[in-house]
């Protein structure tokens, strides 16, 4: 659908009411075909469709093969005004889906990738309509250059002018004396295009970085592992109302007197689930029939009841997982098999070792009674919804730029836009959209089984009076008395859940759980992630002086951000641990100072050689280091800490940031031919953490109409940093391009 701003229909009227006859238009164009080929074996993040699933692509399979066709119309408007267009008809067969495939607006395959009328008034210049400006030349790397949202379906790998996204605005310009001139922007609203950042996933983009797998990815995406870990969920809360727990007495309260049992309670001790089959008791390791907790709660985990007593015979339990996301750390699917799965919650990589903490009380809230469902009971279901700003929203700034007469250029500039990479922001829903509240319970312990003091088989249940800070529900643990993860509304009066934990309580006066009537919840709350854009304050300036060194010119150049009401993604290990999945994974605000210091030089014949030191510093910057203990006494991480939104997964711990991430580039680039006429780029990146790029581009022409290029993308160090995630994503192109007039 065509999306339309106010801005945009203004300056698209503005373009058509004139009445002046239009000359003569002046067309020229290009045909041209891009083939590129990976140049390693391996899968990409995000592609494998289960746990289990390790196909890729092989070294020398298709990458693109994008074929496109470019139009640039120009022409007069009157005597003073000229215009031009720029359509763009172009389609990639290796596309992973349609988006990625043909024309899509906003994008690198817009139609209409420019449209605009240059004009003058009131000694202004200015360029009405869809174009790109750019106010930063860093090599590699955008800085000031935020005008323009940004296409990174292939990475840093296309031009700058061809990943920038064209956008609508008033681009107004004059100079001030012989030395300085002064710039004013007002542009539509338009984000980054994120590979993955979408309810859909991307799956098999060959640039989808690990912190956008672990948002939406098929198997280590929250977006899809909270809903089959609330299936789990369903599967414990139909065993313990089945009377699973209570040998086979049925518990109609069902996991609401769990909540003293915690997930690494459950599979960090031992179980004899073979005695009575459908019943599993406690017991010691020793026992002949002890199986460990982690391989019941893995067995639960894929397969639910399939099997089970009473369950039907044949069918397979749609709530088992069967390994589709990573919510336990396996290699194989053999039911009951202690070498295809493992437990490490000190280094968790699964979604229940990194909830080690949850109570199964918990457990209740993410689960619903479903008649459809062969137990019963199912889990909860996600849900993505934009909320953008309004139409009439735009950005604005200016730039001002001088050249004094000792040679500095230099240049001050300010931009308030909405920040262009999107936020996500999780909360529980009703069925009416509305948001509901998380409250942290701590538990109550009843002394029911006639032994005095805490006892396994006595009754836990959570507190539904008090509702706990994030600091006073860890200083409980620490006191042993778990946190239970509660979901109600805004009065308070309806709890969410397959059972309503409120009337837990005044079933209890006569000290026996199981005389308890069963209170039915008001069902599982929909997890919900709204992506969203935030305003920022953006204050830039730049320089650069040429000077003489001999014979060797050498220029020296800077550019310097600084950006206010920005944001950033911080991990609270602690509430996650605990299942407050809305509350520990949040974006909260952050200011950035950023800048880039260059030297640039030209040597030999004319080889330009190119230098930069980059730095990326995050002004609130979040580390709280912070270690906890489990049921069973695993040590384990509840930091709270910005995490590393590039690289962040489930697989690397939700890998923390850097406080001051640095870069270092090296750019050559040198003409070559009888004419000069052909040439030769060649960039390195190196990035602190260890990750690498290097990519090297010859432009050749054979005549004045026919050009042929060539450039070889390599990726590779440390896995878990920005550009060594690509490792798998190398990959080496050809082109070729017939221009026309």
């Amino acid at each position: 659908m065509f999306k339309r701003c106010k801005l945009h229909q203004s300056i698209l009227l503005a373009l058509i009411l004139p009445s002046v006859a239009i000359a003569e238009v002046e067309i020229t164009g290009y045909l041209k075909n891009e083939t590129s080929v990976f140049t390693r074996d391996g899968q990409v993040t995000g592609e494998a469709d289960s746990m289990l699933d390790e196909r890729g692509h092989d070294k020398g399979d298709l990458l693109k093969f994008e074929n496109s066709a470019r139009l640039f119309l120009n022409g007069y408007l009157g005597e003073e005004s000229t215009w031009h267009a720029d359509l763009n008809f172009i389609y990639d067969s290796e596309g992973v889906n349609d988006y990625y495939k043909g024309h899509e607006l906003y994008t690198q395959h817009d139609y209409v990738r420019e449209l605009y009328v240059d004009t003058s008034a009131l000694g202004w210049d200015m360029r009405l309509g869809k174009q790109q400006v750019v106010w930063g030349t860093a090599d590699g790397i955008k800085l000031l250059d935020i005008i323009n949202p940004t296409d990174f379906r292939e990475l840093n790998q296309n031009a700058m002018e061809d990943s920038r996204i064209p956008i609508w605005m008033i681009n107004a310009e004059r100079n001030i004396g012989d030395n300085s001139n002064v710039q004013l922007i007002v542009s539509q609203v338009e984000e980054n295009k994120i590979p993955g950042l979408n309810p859909n996933g991307d799956a098999g983009h060959p640039f989808l970085m690990k912190g956008v797998e672990t948002i939406s990815g098929q198997v280590n995406g929250f977006y899809n592992v909270a809903p089959a870990l609330s299936n789990v969920a369903a599967t414990f809360n139909g065993a313990a109302m089945g009377g699973g727990f209570t040998g086979g007495m049925p518990l109609p309260v069902g996991l609401n007197l769990f909540a003293g049992l915690t997930v690494d309670g459950f599979a960090g001790n031992f179980w004899d689930a073979a005695t009575t089959p459908g019943l599993l008791n406690p017991t010691v390791p020793t026992d002949p029939v002890a199986a460990p907790g982690w391989l019941l709660l893995n067995a639960f985990s894929q397969f639910g009841f399939t099997g089970q007593p009473g369950f039907p015979a044949g069918l397979n339990d749609p709530n088992g997982n069967y390994g589709s996301t990573n919510l336990m750390p396996i290699t194989g699917l053999t039911p009951l098999s202690p070498t295809e799965v493992t437990w490490d919650p000190e280094n968790a990589s699964s979604a229940f070792e990194f909830m080690s903490n949850a109570t199964f009380a918990t457990f209740n809230t993410f689960t619903s009674f479903s008649p459809t469902a062969p137990t019963g009971l199912t889990g909860t279901t996600s849900e993505w919804v934009r909320d953008y700003p309004d139409d009439s929203d735009v950005n604005a700034g200016f730039r001002f730029r001088n050249s004094t007469d000792g040679g500095l250029n230099w240049s001050f500039n300010y931009f308030h836009h909405y920040g262009a990479n999107p936020d996500l922001d999780l909360s529980w829903r009703n069925s009416a959209g509305d948001e509901l509240a998380v409250q942290l319970a701590p538990t109550l312990f009843f002394d029911t089984n006639g032994t005095a003091g805490p006892q396994q088989d006595d009754t836990y249940v959570p507190d539904v009076a008090t509702s706990l800070t994030r600091d006073q529900a860890r200083a409980n643990w620490d006191m042993a008395n778990p946190t239970t993860i509660l979901v109600h509304d805004g009065t308070g009066s309806t709890y969410y859940g397959a059972l309503d934990p409120s009337a837990v309580l005044p079933g209890l006066a006569d000290g026996n759980p199981l005389n308890d009537a069963m209170v039915m919840g008001a069902g599982a709350p929909t997890l919900r992630f709204t992506e969203t854009l935030h305003r920022v304050n953006s204050v830039g300036a730049s320089f650069d002086y040429a000077l003489d060194m001999g014979d060797i010119p050498l220029v020296l150049r800077g550019e310097f951000l600084y950006d206010e009401g920005d944001k950033q993604p911080v991990i609270d290990k602690f509430l996650l641990s605990i299942g407050d999945l809305t509350n520990a994974l949040k974006m909260e605000d952050a200011d950035y100072f950023k800048y880039v210091l260059g030297a640039d030089v030209t040597v030999a014949t004319n080889l330009l050689v190119s230098g930069q030191f980059i730095q990326f510093r995050n002004l609130d910057f979040v580390d709280e280091k912070d270690s906890c203990m489990t049921q069973t006494g695993v040590t384990v991480d509840c930091s709270r800490y910005t995490a590393d939104f590039p690289t962040m997964n489930l697989g690397n711990g939700l890998m923390k940031g850097y406080e001051d991430k640095e870069f270092y580039s090296f750019f050559l680039s040198k003409p070559f031919g009888d004419s000069q006429e052909h040439r030769w780029n060649n960039i390195f990146i190196y990035e602190e953490g260890g990750g690498k790029w290097n990519r090297l581009d010859i432009e050749y022409t054979f005549t004045d109409t026919i050009l042929g290029s060539v450039e070889w993308n390599n990726y590779w160090g440390d896995e878990d940093t920005t550009f060594g995630q690509f490792e798998n994503s190398s990959n080496f192109q050809v082109g070729l391009k017939w221009i026309f007039e």
